[in-house]
């Protein structure tokens, strides 16, 4: 790999950093300290997850237990310390990062989905063994899967309390305090006493006398409130409990809330110290209450604090998380608006790089540093969405590449240069992912292009019978890269919030996504294509559900993708010979859309860069 020098970039992030992880060159020491912390205890092991009290995909500081003994920082993942070996589960968005950060002579590199960590336990704890795991840090459905396997292997799953890591992680960072701010309603669209009537309706359909909220973003949604606790999602960390009948009780730290903010909060809800939360929980156990947790983010240890007490836990889906993802009409109005203004932002940074990267100067940091920079122009940017994923050459084969100072390469001519990267506005949070050339494409480039590209119109254009799922639409994105013996290790589609995570359920286009679509949902459309130590290949927008034009003497309601984000797609990647007249008809028409929606909002040389990147192809 060559790395170029880093050059002083022409403007400064604000959101994101470019430090390298921390813990790399410290891994062995903390896997050591870990194994003696364990056997003090009478441990043969342990599970590492990444996860917080909350189950989140992306985490504070203070609870980066896997990053800080692996070195491993992708957002899924978990680790498994034994006396003689340590193994590193992940998927394939991270196989290559994974073998990048971590000491192979510390860590075996597991698929997660070809070798599930219940099936490893199975195959390889000793008779006798006593593996522990933190109550907290996974779900009751977890834990449950992992005990069994555990019992198959001849062995026992352990809960352990308090993590061991805790006790050996001296310069843990604190846990976040970042304020809580009230979701005006000109972008929420809908006051928190209806969506509490909402859930108070649907719990009496549930048959359950309280739901408890346990995931920060139906927590942010539920009372129209966002925070400032973990990096680029706007959430606060907390747990709520909702009963059918009576006042919420709403768990925050105290430290995180301004007089104003409190006072709005209580008119609708009794705010309470975290501190007392499990002991509500255990009282509304012993009173025998039939109580509700999302069994994708409550811990087993809250599931263990009511089977103590003597409650009854029910255990689903969260109820929130459906109407969380169906967007009402102004926070649809207010996506559209944000997708507008970042698109701008977007085509404005494309026209730049276009002009600066033939030089062969730029790095992948500069790239970066730029993009934010456009964003930030028009004052309204609240943070970036996620990290900005920008890899050029081989790099772009990490599909969830990020760069840091050591990792930061000079973008050459002649190679792909991939960027993912999305903005969060009060009104809509965006997600997009563009792929460009610099200088000429071999053939092979633009094969692949034009054969993910073609995934991509193929969501875009679909038509699909109301309940339909992603799972049913993901091959659609697949088919011209299986007709050439090639595919991607990652979904196509992840549902997008409102100022509020960037990957949200329930609904998903993938094999996995069974949750079915509907009107108002925002997913990501982005197939791909990654050819390890050479180039990756990206196409995304996103897409909102809604209704289909009816088909004369149909006899089912049909659905369809609007797109909604706006920025040219690479026309010098495209192999036309590979297309359809339709597929063409589709690009030409998107980019004349394109240009009409931007030439607005851009200045005069993106302009002519703009009329010049969407003409016909």
């Amino acid at each position: 790999m060559t790395r170029g020098p880093y050059i002083a970039p022409m403007y400064e992030a604000k959101f994101q950093t470019f430090d390298d992880p921390a813990g790399g060159g410290a891994t062995a020491p903390r896997v050591a300290a870990l194994r003696a912390e364990l056997k003090r205890r009478g441990l043969d092991g342990f599970i590492v997850p990444h996860a917080d009290r909350h189950q989140s995909e992306y985490l504070p500081a203070s609870e980066e237990r896997l990053a800080w003994l692996t070195g491993f920082t992708g957002s899924a993942g978990n680790a498994v310390i034994l006396a003689d070996r340590a193994v590193l589960f992940t998927d394939g968005r991270y196989t290559l990062q994974a073998r990048e950060q971590t000491d192979p002579a510390l860590f075996t590199i597991v698929h997660m989905v070809e070798k599930p960590l219940s099936v490893w336990i199975e195959e390889n704890l000793t008779a006798g063994a006593k593996l522990g795991y933190d109550p907290w840090l996974h779900t009751a459905e977890n834990a449950e899967k992992l005990g069994k396997a555990a019992v198959t292997a001849g062995a026992t799953l352990v809960a352990v309390e308090p993590n061991p890591i805790d006790a050996i992680w001296k310069e843990r960072p604190q846990p976040p305090l970042g304020q809580v701010a009230l979701h005006d309603a000109r972008y929420a669209g809908e006051d928190a006493n209806a969506k509490l009537t909402r859930i108070r309706d649907e719990l009496k359909t549930l048959r359950a006398d309280a739901l408890v909220v346990s995931d920060p973003p139906s927590l942010a949604w539920l009372f129209n409130i966002r925070g400032a606790d973990v990096t680029h999602v706007p959430v606060a960390l907390g747990f709520a409990i909702v009963g059918s009948e009576g006042r919420p009780a709403l768990y925050l730290d105290g430290r995180k809330l301004s007089n104003e903010t409190r006072h709005a909060l209580e008119q609708i809800a009794d705010v309470r110290e975290p501190s007392t939360f499990a002991i509500d929980l255990g009282a509304l156990a012993g009173a025998k209450k039939i109580l509700r947790l999302d069994q994708s983010t409550a811990a087993d240890a809250l599931a263990r604090i009511i089977e103590q007490q003597g409650g009854k836990a029910t255990r689903g889906a969260d109820p929130i998380a459906t109407m969380k993802a169906v967007k009402n009409a102004t926070e649809i109005t207010g996506t559209r608006a944000a997708h507008l203004r970042d698109g701008a932002a977007l085509t404005k940074f494309l026209a730049w790089f276009d002009r600066e990267a033939p030089s062969g100067k730029l790095t992948e940091i500069d790239a970066v540093e730029t993009l934010e920079s456009f964003r930030r122009e028009g004052g309204l940017l609240k943070d970036v969405s996620f990290s900005t994923i920008a890899g050029s050459g081989p790099n772009g084969a990490i599909v969830h590449y990020r760069v840091t100072r050591k990792s930061n390469r000079t973008i050459s001519p002649g190679e792909i240069f991939l960027i993912d990267s999305g903005g969060q506005y009060q009104d809509g949070t965006t997600d997009v992912t563009r792929t460009v050339i610099v200088g000429t494409p071999t053939p092979e480039m633009r094969d692949r292009f034009t054969r993910v590209l073609k995934g991509h119109i193929a969501i875009a254009c679909a038509i699909f019978p109301e309940g339909t799922t992603g799972a049913q639409l993901d091959t659609l994105a697949r088919k011209d890269l299986w007709a050439a013996g090639l595919d991607f290790d990652h979904g196509t589609g992840h549902g997008v919030g409102s100022y509020l995570s960037v990957h949200e359920g329930p609904a998903r286009i993938s094999k996995l996504g069974t949750a079915p679509l509907k009107r108002g949902m925002i997913l990501s459309n982005e197939p791909g294509y990654y050819k390890t130590g050479a180039y990756g290949i990206r196409i995304e927008n996103l897409v909102l559900v809604v209704a289909a034009p009816q088909v004369a003497g149909g006899e089912k309601p049909l659905d369809a993708f609007e797109t909604i984000t706006f920025a040219p797609i690479d026309r010098r990647l495209i192999d036309a010979s590979l297309m359809s007249k339709s597929e063409i008809a589709w690009l030409d028409d998107y980019h004349r859309t394109v240009r009409a929606r931007l030439t607005p909002l851009v200045d005069a040389q993106t302009k002519v860069w703009l009329d010049q990147a969407t003409a016909p192809l």
